[in-house]
């Protein structure tokens, strides 16, 4: 790399530069991202799964040519116990019916790199294997470039796509230190099974991919939850943990992980699996309640480093918020270009873009999950209660049967205070 201005840098190889990159190199700007891993995709794990309408807008049709490895047609989500499982599963033709609805599993590694391609397709250039240091302000305190290995390169604008913990935003003052309850530790491990062998075990067609949620057991009824997806030949299998909750248990996320591939509802699926990959990552948690300053003059900032993540307990999103704040990053800088103005006066109008977008919205929407899910019962009591109801339930050994609802008030009110019922309830209301 020499010492040179370009239009923008991209800090960020993965979902979020790469849109970017792809809106301002099509336009004919001269764009330059910079990843820190050896390949764009190398430092990702998150998720394992992308909804696929926000990048219908920048590639349509993407996932004809793109290396997605299922199209999602199932649903499931648990709550476990130490030894069962209540399980909630969907399936059908409306998960897929449009490419703007549909959804599909994908690994990092492949699907960022092949992402990246097409920034280079379009004119970008892309550098890995190199770490930004820090960025260059002018006497006005204008972000202006970048120090990367020894290097000053100048721009008119900088994109920040560098993830959750965007040390470059914390270093200008755009971002505060990440707190231990708005971040999560994940672990994951991809097993290779084969693909016939995943059709049979999940009850899927060629090409069909299943999404499984759990919470409870996976982490020792801590903050937090198991997932599972299907892809081609392997399956993604991962727990994920709030870090300032890890100290619920003396469970390491490692042995979280191991826990739930050997728990009863999980390990069939697994056997004879070969386990191919490991990896760890922050995970944004807190959604709208850490977003930083998204704009300032010369600079703006995009996917995890925005914080632009929300976990529902039946789905974790991310992915389509990165990609769309890409694009609309990228518009933004291109109405800057024109009017010659970086200033972050008109850089503002990326925020006023993500308002009138799903990513705000939909954020605002669901600003009470962090909440909720902070709540001990969801994880710890909620599974067992579920477990034992079911188990009543289900089970028939000639014994006279009990009334179920009366069981089901004895059971909460043996297991749960009066006081905590309130509270969880009291809880539920607020957050929405």
């Amino acid at each position: 790399m020499s010492e040179e201005k370009f239009d923008a840098i991209i800090v960020g190889g993965g979902l979020a530069g790469c849109s970017a990159a792809i809106v301002l190199a099509r336009a004919g700007l001269e764009v330059l991202v910079i990843e820190r891993g050896d390949y764009c995709g190398a430092k990702n794990m998150t998720g394992g799964r992308l909804y696929g309408h926000s990048l219908e807008k920048i590639i349509p049709g993407f996932a004809e040519e793109a290396p997605v490895e299922r199209t999602v047609k199932k649903e499931k989500v648990s709550l476990m116990s130490a030894d069962g499982s209540l399980d909630i599963g969907y399936g059908s033709a409306k998960l897929s019916a449009a490419p703007e609805c549909a959804s599909y599993t994908v690994l990092h590694a492949k699907f960022d790199q092949w992402l990246a391609g097409k920034a280079e397709e379009a004119g970008a250039e892309i550098v890995t294997g190199f770490l930004v240091d820090s960025l260059i302000t002018d006497e006005d305190g204008r972000v202006a470039g970048i120090n990367a290995a020894g290097e000053e390169m100048y721009a008119d604008v900088v994109i920040l796509a560098d993830g959750v913990n965007s040390l470059l935003a914390q270093q200008i003052g755009m971002k505060k230190e990440l707190e231990p309850e708005q971040v999560a530790v994940g672990a994951k491990e991809t097993i290779r099974l084969g693909e016939d062998i995943i059709n049979q075990r999940f009850g899927l067609a060629p090409g069909e991919g299943m999404a499984w949620l759990s919470a409870g057991d996976p982490t020792a009824g801590g903050f937090g939850g198991g997932f599972l997806y299907t892809n081609k030949d392997t399956v993604s299998i991962g727990v994920v943990a709030t870090l300032g909750d890890i100290g619920h248990s003396e469970i390491s996320v490692p042995q979280m992980l191991e826990r739930f591939k050997a728990h009863p509802s999980i390990a069939p699926y697994l056997e004879g699996g070969e386990a191919i990959e490991y990896s760890g990552h922050l995970v944004p948690e807190e959604g709208l309640g850490m977003v930083p300053e998204l704009y300032r003059d010369g600079v703006l900032v995009t996917g995890d480093a925005a914080g632009f993540c929300v976990n529902l307990g039946f789905t974790v999103r991310g992915m389509d918020f990165a990609i769309e704040s890409g694009r609309l990053a990228a518009e933004t800088v291109l109405k800057a270009h024109e009017l010659g103005d970086f200033s972050a006066q008109v850089l503002s109008g990326y925020a006023k873009a993500l308002d009138d977008s799903f990513v705000m919205r939909d954020l605002k929407s669901f600003k009470g999950f962090p909440t909720v899910l902070s709540q001990r019962a969801v994880f710890e009591s909620l599974p067992e209660l579920c477990d034992q109801i079911a188990g009543k339930v289900f089970r028939v050994d000639g014994q006279p049967s009990q009334n179920i609802i009366l069981y089901m008030i004895g059971l909460v009110a043996e297991r749960t205070s009066a006081a905590e019922l309130v509270n969880l309830v009291t809880t539920v209301l607020e957050a929405f």
